[in-house]
């Protein structure tokens, strides 16, 4: 009975990782690649190429050996030093899809209102 528990317990915490590593995979895919240098990080390829290597070994290997818990030492990484860092640069350090054409390098342009 105590070793379903610890299985079963196990298992959800290997989801867990799964998701938080496939979180920051594409969260790390959809900011811009400017944004990576202008917060003097690693470039953008490197991030989504650790994070991705880091997703891809959740999913195959065990949550007790040692490569997991690499790679959820570069996601920790990634979302507590380099989220933060993109997130305060202006517009989020997010892809710009859809902007009005009057967007500027600094903000929509209100024609001097």
């Amino acid at each position: 009975m105590l070793m379903q528990g610890f299985a079963g317990f196990m298992s959800l915490l290997s989801i867990a990782l799964i998701l938080f590593s496939g979180f920051a995979l594409l969260d790390a895919a959809t900011r811009r690649e400017d944004g990576y240098r202008a917060a003097d990080k690693q470039t953008k390829p490197f991030w989504l190429i650790i994070l991705g290597i880091a997703f891809v070994v959740n999913l195959i290997f065990p949550i007790l050996s040692f490569l997991p818990i690499i790679g959820l030492i570069a996601t920790i990484v990634y979302m507590v030093d380099v989220r933060p860092a993109l997130r305060g640069l202006p517009g989020g350090g997010r892809s710009r899809r859809g902007g009005s054409s009057s967007d500027g390098p600094y903000g929509p342009y209100n024609g001097g209102r």
